[in-house]
């Protein structure tokens, strides 16, 4: 029979948890609303300011392939950190929007261009075979031209 030990958390980690809590609702972004513009086909970020972040709905991950109508029930939670789609089951950041991360890692890969392949690889190959590409001429790098 195995017995399990509880963990008592202290009156230090609460105070902690607490700084760490006030620090970030001071020092990362938070959203006071949001909503979907089907004119633009885009997540729009009202911050708390009245500063606006206009995201193209297929940048955001488990948003590129859903139903316009679904997209339009956004919600702003946890006081304004993060959106939320339930019937999507999609949930991001506000902070990760604002620093221009709208999913995974290989979501975010995938948008860029970023993504490792057996055809890109051999590509880069036949590349380095013929040189690769050019490089710069010390003088435009010290520049930095």
């Amino acid at each position: 029979m195995e017995v399990k030990q509880k963990t008592m958390i202290t009156d230090e980690q609460i105070k902690r948890a607490r700084q760490a809590g006030a620090r970030v609702a001071v020092e990362e972004p938070h959203a006071e609303n949001a909503w979907y513009d089907t004119a633009t086909d885009a997540v729009v970020v009202q911050f708390r300011g009245g500063t606006l972040l206009v995201i193209p709905r297929g940048t955001i991950q488990g948003l590129a392939g859903a139903d316009p109508r679904d997209v339009a029930n956004v919600e702003v939670c946890s006081g304004g950190y993060a959106l939320s789609w339930d019937a999507l089951d999609v949930d991001i950041t506000v902070p990760g929007l604002a620093a221009g991360i709208f999913g995974t890692k290989s979501w975010m890969a995938r948008l860029g261009g970023q993504t490792k392949s057996a055809k890109k690889s051999e590509a880069a190959r036949q590349n380095g075979k013929l040189g690769g590409r050019p490089r710069k001429s010390a003088d435009k790098v010290t520049r930095g031209l």
